[in-house]
This record gives structure tokens, C-alpha cells and sequence, in this order.
């Protein structure tokens, strides 16, 4: 499976279909058969997924070698650790507001010596307890990803110290979030939307970190991509299912009024 780090690591671009309101495990499996998508982002915070739904998630997705992260609402130890032992391979932390959270979520989620996360390795990602506990902490401190939203006034302001954490791998920028604490909903290309979004560029390029967007559309994608953006939301399961009947009403003109 190739790994979100590792493809932030060697420069290339990430592209994440997002599923939440319409979760099910076949609808991955569809995204799968289509290929040419490299993660998927599982919205707990939103959507309010259950570790059942993660469970199956993961499963379904790792059965078409799609790496996985789930968004988690603001939060604490207990939402940190189980998705990771439902399987999860890393974890989005939304409504962080400074680098002492971010450092407070990285060291729930890592193993010793990193962090202080609770030690089981009967779970999934402990391989139900097959794999030696010195290997399974090893190995999951090394492959764990972990991102960091910036969608709050005091986040914004903090960009530069967050992004200086250790072991945070990503930055990530949420427009409908960023342009409501800018005064400005909805404006996703108004200038000071613009100019946050290039501050938080500048702070990860100075702290060598990666950064991502949900995208608003192709051009709005590219303009982020000529900022340095490397990971992408291209698409979700809404807008699947809105595309698919917009498409059946525009080949079908003659049966809808």
C-alpha cells in the first residue's frame, strides 16, 4: 500500500476522495475499482462515523491498497486511540488552536518514546496481538500520519510554531472554515483567504512540512498546487452523487421538466 507519508516524502502529490454522509463500505469498493485516488478521508467530526463505520472502512480499503485517514472532531485520548486500533493509518485533527495541542495530540496518538499512547497490540493494527509489541510500537510511530487543521482565528496566528512540531506531517486548510474566521463565508478566493493560505504555505516551506486543501474546483485546485500544495481532496461522496444526477438530467432532457 502506498503510504500518504511516504508520497509526501518523496514530493508527490496526494489525491483523497472524502466519505462521511453517504459512508458505506461498497461505495469504497466503487471508488477502488475506479482507481487513480490514493487516500481516503473518513469524516468523523462531520459525518459523526462510528468506530463500526472506521472497522469497515479500513477493511474495504485496504482491499484496493487505499491509505486512510479519519477526520476527528475536537477531541480527546480516548477518540485518538480507537480508530488507530480499529486500523485507521493516521488521523486529521480539526479545531486546533496551538502548537501545546497539536503537541498534546501527536503524543495521544504515538507509542514511547514519542508519545504516551496506551499499549495493546490485540487490536488490528497490532495485528491481533501477532506482531512482537517492540516491533508493532516501532512501526506504527513510524507509518502513523497525522495531520493538523488551521481553520481557527488563534490557529491562523500560530501557523508557524504548529507546522515546527515534530512528527505533525501536514498542515491542512479547510476554505468554508478559513473564510467564515476571515470575516469573509463562502468568498474561497477573496484576498484574505488568499493571504492566509499563503502564510500558511511560507510557514510549512520554512518548516520543510507538507500542506493540503479540500478543493473547491479545478482552477481553484491549481492555484493551490502553484502555492505547494501537496495533498488534495478531489472529491467526496456528495459531490458523486450529485454529479451522477445532474449528469442524468442533462442526458435525459426530455423525461425531467
Amino acid at each position: 500500500m502506498p503510504r500518504i507519508k511516504q508520497l509526501l516524502a518523496e514530493g508527490k502529490v496526494v489525491r483523497g476522495f472524502a466519505v462521511g454522509q453517504l459512508f458505506s463500505p461498497k461505495l469504497i469498493e466503487i471508488v477502488g475499482e475506479h482507481g487513480g485516488f490514493d487516500a481516503l478521508w473518513l469524516d468523523a467530526e462531520h459525518a459523526g462515523l462510528s468506530m463500526r463505520d472506521v472497522e469497515l472502512a479500513v477493511m474495504a480499503a485496504r482491499g484496493y491498497a487505499l491509505d486512510h485517514f479519519v477526520r476527528l472532531p475536537a477531541t480527546d485520548y480516548a477518540s485518538v486511540m480507537r480508530p488507530l486500533e480499529a486500523g485507521a493509518g493516521g488521523l486529521m485533527f480539526s479545531m486546533v488552536r496551538s502548537a501545546e495541542e497539536a503537541e498534546k495530540a501527536v503524543r495521544w496518538a504515538k507509542f514511547w518514546p514519542r508519545g504516551e499512547r496506551g499499549l495493546n497490540g490485540g487490536n488490528r493494527d497490532g495485528r491481533y496481538g501477532l506482531d512482537p509489541l517492540a516491533d508493532y510500537m516501532a512501526r506504527v510511530n513510524s507509518e502513523l500520519f497525522l495531520g493538523v487543521q488551521i481553520e481557527t482565528a488563534e490557529a491562523l496566528e500560530s501557523v508557524a510554531e504548529i507546522a515546527a512540531v515534530p512528527d505533525v506531517d501536514l498542515l491542512f486548510v479547510g476554505p468554508s472554515d478559513l473564510s467564515q474566521v476571515l470575516g469573509v463565508p463562502g468568498q474561497f478566493e477573496h484576498p484574505r483567504c488568499l493571504a492566509a493560505i499563503e502564510r500558511l504555505a511560507r510557514a510549512c516551506a520554512d518548516a520543510g512540512k507538507p500542506w493540503g486543501v479540500f478543493s473547491r474546483g479545478p482552477e481553484y485546485a491549481q492555484r493551490m498546487r502553484e502555492l505547494g500544495c501537496k495533498l488534495f481532496i478531489l472529491a467526496s461522496d456528495l459531490q458523486a452523487v450529485h454529479g451522477g444526477l445532474r449528469l442524468a438530467r442533462e442526458k435525459n432532457p426530455g423525461f425531467f421538466g
